[in-house]
């Protein structure tokens, strides 16, 4: 097991198809999946893809997900300023579940210098947060945040089944919900029976203030240290109270830019960040990059 002495930030741009494409698309066909969780197309009625997923049907998912699969179970962080409630899917195995108080306390011992040399690493699971589309028209991180967590929730793949023995995953479908609300009910509201790439469509230019920011057209993307919002707050004591080995934060990128890799442009590093934070990103980033790769 990989020993990770600090959390590791690592930024993440995803991406969905205009047209909505059935499950296969996205995920592999599997005869072992549990089936007794539903798959996101057939809970919403739609392929991903095809609308625009709401913020209440994101939280009405993933209580489905609590509700059908032992490996998912909610902690619910905070309200945002419209009332919506922001949440960890904590996502591991049943056995993982069990313990989860004592595999908490074992991994923060891993950031108290006068501990961290006692701790069994190679017994210890990974703690990984994963978090979606902290500026709400970044929409691909939140439609793809059901996918991964159905395939989590589902998979009985011996890679799935070791990853979740091996690692808790926090996963956060919708770091805004405000704004995710406000874009999508933009789009689909202005969205026709066949899709248009065309970027003058009106589908594609939201009205101000767009669905970017939160409530009070704040960036949230802004406020991991000011602290102002609910939604940050909260973010933050959970943050504090995992101390993950590595956070992702999936945003995206216009269809006419490039795809940004951490650990990026060297000069623009904060100097009070370890150079072990690049030496990390790097590593986990050279792993999406053959991802892409094999898709051209």
């Amino acid at each position: 097991m990989l020993r990770l002495p600090r959390p590791v930030l690592l930024l993440l741009l995803t991406a969905i198809p205009l047209a909505g494409e059935p499950i296969d698309y996205f995920l592999p066909v599997e005869q072992g999946r549990e089936a007794a969780v539903p798959a996101p197309n057939d809970f919403l009625g739609w392929n991903i893809g095809d609308w625009h997923v709401r913020h209440g049907e994101i939280v009405a998912y993933f209580r489905e997900l609590e509700r059908t699969s032992p490996r998912v179970k909610l902690e619910y962080y905070a309200r945002s300023h419209e009332g919506k409630p922001l949440f960890h899917a904590v996502i591991t195995s049943p056995e993982n579940h069990a313990r989860l108080d004592e595999i908490r306390a074992q991994h923060l011992k891993l950031s108290d210098p006068s501990q961290s040399d006692s701790v069994d690493t190679a017994a210890m699971p990974l703690v990984v947060v994963l978090s979606y589309s902290i500026h709400g028209n970044e929409a691909s991180g939140a439609n793809a945040a059901l996918l991964v967590a159905y395939e989590l929730a589902s998979s009985n793949s011996p890679e799935v089944l070791a990853t979740l023995k091996d690692t808790v995953i926090l996963l956060d479908p919708a770091e805004n919900p405000d704004g995710l609300d406000r874009f999508s009910t933009w789009v689909n509201s202005q969205k026709s029976t066949h899709p248009s790439a065309d970027p003058a469509d009106r589908e594609h230019n939201e009205a101000w203030p767009r669905g970017r920011t939160n409530h009070y057209w704040f960036d949230l993307n802004r406020d991991w240290l000011p602290l102002v919002h609910p939604e940050s707050r909260g973010r933050v004591a959970q943050f504090q109270r995992w101390m993950p080995n590595v956070l992702t934060d999936h945003h995206e990128m216009d269809t006419d830019k490039t795809f940004f890799f951490q650990p990026g442009i060297p000069s623009r590093e904060n100097p009070s960040s370890p150079a072990e934070v690049a030496e990390l990103t790097r590593l986990i980033a050279g792993n999406h990059a053959k991802a892409l790769d094999q898709i051209g």
